[in-house]
């Protein structure tokens, strides 16, 4: 997904502290792709915690009526330096990429893009056919996560994974799309490619029925609620809210109150590098940020006024291209006018 502000702030990203006790962030409201688009909620980056672990980027959006509209569109767009989570709670997404992908995501599957270096992709609600009609409602979570130095310029991959391990425990249902996470004993281990160590889950409680998840004391952890009466460590959550624990804990238990609860836990070890966010793009300096514009809009160029044809050639530049999307590309917001800089951790 796309991030589809016109004037996007720079977004300076430091690394987790240890806190303790529970802290709610509350999600703003961001239209993806002008006055008639659907809208998500987002819930980090924000100024009071930008990472999770390496997860720099949580939009929650739906449950949207797709029937009698275009659902999803967001057209060819670039990234770097990071990981793209699709996570579905109904409906379907179509994704194009320039590594040749065409991958329709379902409920209880993953779609997993790896940048590196760069890549271009789009999203979009499927048209339907006869034999399979679009689902009406699409519900669901884009999420982000930053890659390390020694993973951020690799070359660009796509990883879809529809068989995920799942856990069932007195009323409680668990299934880990990232990383690892003990329930009950059982240790249910997601086989997509993580660059450093985090977690990722989607938890279904029954009306009054309790969870409790072993967890790594170094991971700090944040938990989204959809839906339902959640309590974090019987700290209560609102619907849309993220609540944060920080390392520490060998134990989180989430619990239901009468209306069942359907919620994300994402988590990780605190990230070590301050890392600077703009628009699509996660990097580590100004420099780095200016470059990947430039190579966007000199790409975005060669077509014909963001036409659906690119120039000879075009293919391999920095984000190559994406085939058979309906319009062309997103062309890149300007930049502020003031250097992106990455802030200083506390106490440094």
């Amino acid at each position: 997904m796309s991030n589809l502000e016109t004037r996007p702030a720079e977004q300076v990203c430091e690394a987790g502290r240890a806190v303790g006790g529970i802290e709610l962030l509350e999600a703003r409201d961001v239209p993806l792709g002008g006055p008639r688009a659907m809208n998500v909620r987002r819930t980090i980056p924000q100024r009071r915690r930008s990472l999770i672990g390496a997860w720099c980027f949580c939009d929650h959006y739906g449950p949207d009526d797709v029937s009698v509209s275009a659902g999803m569109q967001v057209p060819p767009h670039p990234h770097i330096g990071l990981q793209t989570v699709s996570w579905l709670f109904a409906g379907e997404v179509l994704h194009r990429d320039s590594v040749g992908s065409l991958r329709t995501v379902r409920p209880g599957e993953l779609n997993l893009m790896t940048a590196g270096r760069g890549i271009s992709h789009s999203e979009e609600s499927p048209q339907g056919t006869a034999e399979h009609p679009r689902p009406p409602t699409l519900h669901g979570v884009q999420l982000w996560t930053v890659l390390p130095r020694e993973a951020k310029d690799g070359e660009p991959t796509f990883e879809h994974h529809a068989d995920l391990p799942v856990a069932t425990h007195e009323g409680a249902r668990v299934q880990v799309f990232m990383g690892t996470l003990r329930v009950a004993g059982e240790a249910l281990v997601s086989p997509a490619r993580t660059w450093t160590p985090l977690v990722g889950a989607q938890l279904d409680l029954d009306a009054g029925a309790s969870v409790e998840l072993d967890v790594d004391p170094g991971f700090e952890h944040g938990l989204l609620v959809d839906a339902g009466d959640a309590r974090l460590e019987d700290v209560p959550v609102p619907v849309g809210a993220l609540a944060y624990s920080g390392p520490g804990r060998t134990r989180l238990v989430v619990a239901a109150g009468a209306p069942p609860v359907r919620a994300v836990l994402i988590g990780g070890t605190p990230f070590g590098e301050d890392v600077v966010m703009w628009w699509n793009f996660v990097g580590r300096s100004h420099e780095e940020i200016v470059q990947a514009r430039a190579d966007w809009s000199a790409q975005v160029a060669e077509g014909d006024d963001g036409g659906t044809d690119y120039e000879e050639g075009s293919a391999g530049r920095r984000f190559g291209r994406v085939d058979g999307y309906a319009s062309g590309p997103l062309r890149a917001p300007a930049l502020p006018d003031v250097r992106l800089r990455p802030r200083r951790r506390p106490g440094e």
